[in-house]
Parts: C-alpha cells; structure tokens; sequence
C-alpha cells in the first residue's frame, strides 16, 4: 500500500510538473523569432518558375465556410470533358511557388488541372495566417475533388492526384478514401514523418530539434488552447538557424520558387505533429495506380520508406528514383525530367 502510495505522489508530481512546463513555455512573454524573408534569385532558363504564362482561369470554392483560391487550367484543344490533376503544394507551398510549371506541361499533354492553395496559406482565406494543420489540408483535397468533378469541363470518371513532400503523403491518403480517384503522383513524399530518424539527427542536430519542438512547437499549441496570438517560425533557414527546415538545400530551392503570396512562416505548432504524420499506413487501401517519385539523397524520405511504400501498394505502384537530393527535383533538368515522367505517368492512366 505505502509503495502505491509513493507511486502515486511521483506521477502526480511528474504531470504537474509537465503541465506547469508546457504553461510556462506557453505563457511566457517571449521576444519574435527572427524573420528570414526569402532571397529571391532570378530563375535561369528552363527552370520552374519560367513557366507562369500558362492559360488559367481564377476560381475558389469553400471548405467550412471558408474560401480556397485555385487555378484552372483547361487544354486548349479539347473535343469534351478532359481529364483532371488536382494539386496542392508541400509544406507551405503557394500554387503560384512552382505549380503552374507542372500545370503548363500537364495542360500541352492534354489535361485539365485545379492547383489551389491550401486554407491560411497564399490567396486562400483562413486565419490564423500560415496555419499548417494537416487534418485541414486533407479536407481541402477532398473538397478540391469534388470541385474538380462538378465542373462541365472536367471528365468526372478521370480525376488524378498530384502532391509532393508534405502534400504527397495527403495524395496517399485521399486516394486511400477515395476509391474513384483514377492515379496519383506522389513525388518526394512524405509517407513516415519521423523516417529521417539518425540522419536528420546529424544533419541539424538533436539540440536543434528539441528546441523546435519544445521552445517553440509546445508553445504555439498551448496559446491556440487559450485563444492567443499564434507562435510564428520560418519554415526554411540558412544552417544555424531558427527555422522548421535549417537547411541550404532548403532555403535555396524557397529562394528560386519564391512568389508574392509565398511567406517564409508557418504557425509553429507543425512542428510537433508532423513526425507523426504516417501516411504509408493508408497505402494498402489505395486502389489506383501511383507513381512514388524519390531522390536517392534524400535523408527526410530515404529510398528505404520509398521501397517499404512500394511493398505496401503491390501492383499498384510504379517506382522512378532520381540520384539527388530532396529539393532538387523542383528546379532545372532535374523539373524537366522529373515532370516528363509524370506527364508519362498521366497518359498511360488517364
């Protein structure tokens, strides 16, 4: 009984003292992090930004009452309803930061396509302001392929889905809920938020990611809980510094694909969720083909997720890998090749 007793007074003084730290890391009034607004570099030909000419009509619909801003490309030659690829960006990803590049070359090959900007981000409406709250980004995919089959110009029967990074683990799991969805590309995708495991370890340090996820991830959830101001970090940084991804590689690729609407912030509380983000385990309900695009250099989706994604889709799945790293495929050649492939992809099952 009295070993019980001693029992209950130390878990008691351990979730005290655990409320008392997230309050506190919360609460207390606490300095900005600094800003690193993005560098933006003049594209270099043939890179993915030089492509923004494409024929577009602006459109919206609404999820929850709230209004997302999408683009809708449509072939210029078309005898009836087109085939349609419904896009969203990575992680905090606007459409104007690269997706019209690939709608461009999806549009010449024949297809429609709606690229829109998830709710809190870019000319979507939704505040707090660069909110990255995955469970909101399913449901704005969802509602973006209803939107696509309502149009007239859409062939309903023939919507595929195109994500990469963080909204190519959304592609997996609305297409696990959505046994019409005609095929899906998935490039650089993020299937196991905590794949990266050692590798990420050294790359930024386990110093660095502790503070992240408890200096600022805790403390922008505990002031949602209250209702207060949103706890705001940039998303990429230079090496060393306060940023979701400290990374050059990062902050390079941000620089070339920066826009108007695209803010280097995102609401800190990503942070801790994240990690948890396993969307691999919606694989083997997938019906559809996918194309699984990964970079063998790759340390935050190693080949071996892509190769364990690709067990669990069967049949179903059809693996290109690329010997570069994460960001790379979105510029130059490295687009050229990556996008020819999806093109590929599309009119084999579209």
């Amino acid at each position: 009984m009295i070993i019980l007793q001693y029992t209950g007074i130390v878990l008691g003084a351990i979730v005290g003292a655990y409320v008392i730290f997230i309050l506190f890391m919360g609460l207390l009034p606490r300095k900005p992090v600094p800003a690193q607004p993005l560098e933006k570099a003049a594209p270099a030909a043939g890179e993915a930004t030089a492509t923004a000419s494409a024929a577009r009509q602006e459109v919206s619909f609404e999820v929850n009452g709230t209004a997302i801003s999408a683009w809708l490309f449509l072939p210029e030659e078309r005898s009836g309803p087109a085939p349609c690829i419904v896009m969203g960006h990575g992680l905090g990803g606007t459409k104007s930061a690269g997706l019209d590049a690939y709608a461009a070359h999806f549009q010449k090959a024949g297809f429609a396509v709606l690229a829109f900007d998830f709710r809190h981000l870019g000319q979507s409406e939704g505040e707090p302001r660069q909110l990255i709250w995955i469970p909101y980004q399913q449901e704005d995919y969802a509602a973006a392929i209803a939107y696509a089959r309502s149009r007239d110009e859409v062939d309903a029967g023939k919507i595929a889905l195109w994500g990469t990074s963080l909204s190519g683990g959304h592609v997996i799991v609305a297409a696990a809920r959505d046994h019409d969805v005609a095929c899906v590309v998935s490039q650089v995708p993020l299937l196991e938020g905590d794949a990266g495991g050692m590798e990420v370890i050294k790359l930024v340090g386990l110093k660095h990611l502790l503070r992240m996820a408890f200096g600022h991830g805790v403390r922008d959830m505990v002031r949602s809980w209250f209702g207060l101001s949103a706890h705001k970090v940039p998303i990429v940084g230079k090496p060393g510094t306060i940023a979701i991804l400290a990374d050059a590689g990062a902050w390079d690729a941000f620089c070339q694909l920066a826009s108007d609407d695209l803010v280097n912030e995102a609401c800190a509380r990503i942070i801790i969720r994240m990690d948890k983000y396993q969307p691999i385990k919606h694989a083997d309900k997938i019906r559809c083909p996918v194309l699984l695009q990964g970079c063998e250099l790759d340390i935050g989706v190693p080949p071996s997720i892509i190769e364990k994604a690709q067990k669990r889709l069967g049949e179903r799945a059809e693996v290109i890998r690329y010997p570069i790293d994460h960001f790379d495929i979105y510029l130059g050649d490295h687009f050229e090749q990556a996008v020819a492939d999806q093109v590929a992809f599309f009119r084999k099952h579209l």
